[in-house]
């Protein structure tokens, strides 16, 4: 299992066109990948999981991942999410 916190460098935050990007990024893996932000804790491959988290550009989130292409799945979240564009 892999977890990493980081920073949500997104401009716009995490809106619908954002998490559909988000969703597939994660839809790549074969690991089960979790995204945390407070006390909620959300299926990354769920884009409904995903809105309902509300995150915005400068949030602080939690990446878990568990299988066999854990590192590279919340490496990939992790440089998507840093992408300042």
């Amino acid at each position: 299992m892999v977890t990493k916190s980081m920073i949500i460098e997104l401009q716009s935050g995490l809106e619908a066109r954002p998490i559909a990007m988000l969703v597939q990024v994660a839809s790549k893996f074969d690991s089960s990948i979790y995204v945390e932000v407070g006390n909620k804790r959300v299926n990354a491959k769920s884009i409904m999981g995903m809105m309902t988290l509300g995150m915005e550009s400068g949030e602080n989130v939690t990446v878990t991942a568990e299988g066999t292409d854990e590192k590279e799945a919340v490496e990939s979240i992790e440089k998507y999410l840093s992408c300042a564009s």
